[in-house]
């Protein structure tokens, strides 16, 4: 057989897919199914987007376009997302990207040379892993401490991770798979952290607009010297229930987007065309299909709390980001006799339909960890089906 390549045994895979493949061939066989496991979003679309894209497709934007995305969306992404991080940006800023995924490996092919270390939240999406270890990088995962909040950022060992091989700061604030919400005050000492030793951030901002809470979200990008070495992975994926449309941006310094610009040439060549021209048209106009996915969010979240937090050995804090919940079964599967997570999780699937991923789907664990999580998505399943399948999973555990 003809050799091939040997980095291809370091490439990852996003393993909440094979999660809902499982889940599709239990319901295939007959079963109820629950779907908690995958991050997509059963919404549809808002109609004046579908309308607009027929619109331009009709008027035959069906051709090339320059790599770096058409002017009127780079324009028109620059005032949004700056004015919601109070920062300036420009055209030049703005690369437009097939989708969120593209602008992990772009950013990391950019800035990342072999044996370079990257520190990456750990539990998190998995394909920061995949793709540091995958172009010859060190993954250096992070980790993060429980609260009674949520989860904090454990700034002590991320300081004491970082050496000179550190070259890059992976953030997901407003966080998949926890729901981690970083305060002001973790930023800022993240940011004299990434001053301090030089590095540059990829500030994974998927979930920035799923938030619940009326106060400002908080960025990275709003500390001293940060805009000048910080990447946005931005989405429309989450804000418009889009992620079959593939379609976000890189934005960032002009010095370093300029590069990953030519990631775009080598590779899809440009972003569909009629859906960039009816996108810049919704953002230039004022609508409220955000908030109106995120009403529909919260009366899920909502439900699952009061549904979870019914079990005496469960505690869920009340999340203000994201559409998912990251409870610890630890005791749980304690008194069921389980002391293999992937185990619980399959037997929850077969015995109530309840289809969830857990914590090693979302990177390579600690070898110290002992404490057990699994992640509840509430975004692609009914509130009638939240509260069937969760009184099953509930009954299961009783």
């Amino acid at each position: 057989m003809i050799k091939l390549n040997n980095q291809l045994e370091k490439l990852g895979t996003e393993t909440a897919f094979s999660v809902s493949a499982e889940a599709k061939a239990w319901k295939d066989k007959g079963h109820n199914i629950y779907p908690f496991h995958l991050g997509d979003l059963n919404f549809q679309t808002p109609y004046s987007i579908r309308e607009k894209t027929a619109f331009f497709m009709n008027k035959n934007k069906n051709g090339y376009c320059p790599s770096e995305g058409i002017p009127e969306l780079r324009k028109a992404l620059a005032k949004d997302v700056g004015e919601k991080r109070n920062i300036e940006y420009g055209l030049e800023n703005v690369i437009i990207q097939p989708g969120g995924k593209p602008t992990i490996w772009k950013f990391l092919a950019t800035v990342m040379n072999t044996g370079d270390e990257v520190l990456y939240p750990n539990p998190g999406y998995p394909i920061y892993e995949s793709q540091i270890n995958y172009q010859g990088g060190v993954a250096l995962p992070y980790r993060y401490n429980q609260t009674e909040n949520g989860f904090d950022i454990d700034l002590d060992y991320l300081a004491k991770s970082i050496s000179a091989k550190t070259k890059v700061l992976i953030l997901n604030n407003y966080q998949n798979p926890m729901s981690a919400s970083s305060s002001k005050e973790e930023l800022k000492a993240l940011s004299k952290l990434v001053l301090k030793h030089n590095l540059w951030v990829l500030s994974d901002d998927a979930y920035y607009e799923i938030r619940y809470s009326q106060d400002s979200p908080n960025s990275i990008l709003n500390f001293p010297g940060m805009k000048q070495r910080t990447v946005i992975l931005y989405t429309f994926s989450k804000k418009y229930a889009m992620t079959g449309w593939r379609i976000g941006a890189s934005i960032g310094p002009e010095s370093l987007i300029k590069h990953m610009a030519r990631f775009n040439i080598n590779d899809e060549s440009c972003t569909n065309h009629f859906i960039q021209h009816a996108l810049a048209s919704v953002l230039n106009d004022s609508n409220d299909y955000g908030e109106k996915i995120i009403k529909k969010l919260i009366k899920r979240r909502d439900l699952c709390l009061k549904k979870l937090n019914s079990i005496g050995d469960l505690y869920i804090p009340t999340p203000e980001s994201t559409f998912y919940l990251f409870p610890n079964v630890s005791k749980i599967m304690d008194k069921k006799g389980y002391d293999n997570l992937e185990k619980f999780r399959v037997d929850a699937l077969k015995n109530t339909g309840v289809s969830f991923c857990t914590r090693e789907h979302f990177g390579t664990p600690f070898s110290n960890e002992k404490e057990q999580y699994i992640r509840f998505a509430y975004s692609g399943i009914t509130r009638k089906d939240i509260s069937e399948g969760l009184d099953k999973f509930i009954n299961w555990i009783n």
